[in-house]
């Protein structure tokens, strides 16, 4: 059957079950945080963070949430970040998943400036936590269309300086080059069909500018990053 991303796809992928604890979701959290360090993806997530904060004074305390942090790779090099520029962060992980959540914690163990929760982003009060930025790194591909205007409005109303969202390019490309990576580093059988239907769920620049104006954001960019990746940033006006 020919590939075919003009839509994207309904099929689930394996990590979309909540309740899930057992050895495979540790190995596919941490070949996930690895595929990332190796093809630069999260520097898409940093840099975005770096031009939210272009006018914050350096000793402001800024908290980052980073809402579906998987193994907690992306809060680890921001809290690193902080510490070789001398920047006051707190950041705080967000997981529906419990089993996510305990291996976050085991692998952040001697960062004193990360925390996580393991909650439901629809029930849960996060304006307690006076939160700056939210960050979502190949979180909202897993939720229908539907679902990423709710999120992404719960999110804009909670946040004092924006969203920074990373997540895939939907392309007939990225998917082949998943295929190879799948092949080369022999990928455990969830980390790879996961990987290439989290492609199939993943956006094309003409998705994020509707949702965009679906949710009215009038201070917005979209930009295509390697590899493979969608940079987009809402910037709240304040």
């Amino acid at each position: 059957m020919a590939l075919d991303t003009t839509h994207r796809t309904d099929l689930e992928e394996s990590m979309d079950d909540f309740s899930m604890d057992n050895d495979a979701l540790v190995t596919a959290l941490d070949d996930i945080s690895k595929i990332n360090q190796l093809l630069g993806g999260n520097s898409v997530t940093l840099n975005g963070v770096k031009y939210l904060l272009k006018n914050v004074p350096a000793d402001t305390e800024v908290t980052i949430i980073d809402f579906g942090c998987g193994s907690g790779d992306m809060l680890r090099m921001l809290s690193y970040y902080a510490s070789r520029n001398q920047l006051n962060f707190r950041l705080i992980g967000i997981d529906a998943n419990e089993a996510t959540i305990r291996h976050a914690r085991k692998c952040s163990e001697g960062f004193d400036n990360i925390s996580y929760l393991a909650e439901d982003i629809f029930h849960y009060d996060f304006s307690k936590n006076n939160i700056d930025i939210a960050l979502i790194t190949l979180t909202l591909h897993h939720f229908k269309d539907e679902g990423i205007v709710r999120i992404m409005k719960v999110l804009f109303s909670l946040v004092k300086k924006g969203i920074v969202v990373n997540d895939l390019h939907r392309s007939k490309i990225a998917y082949r080059l998943f295929q190879a990576i799948i092949f080369i580093f022999r990928l455990d059988k969830m980390t790879a069909d996961d990987g290439l239907i989290s492609i199939l769920r993943g956006f094309k620049k003409e998705d994020l500018t509707k949702y965009s104006k679906n949710l009215n954001f009038k201070n917005y960019s979209i930009r295509w990053k390697w590899a493979f990746r969608y940079q987009w940033i809402i910037e709240k006006n304040n």
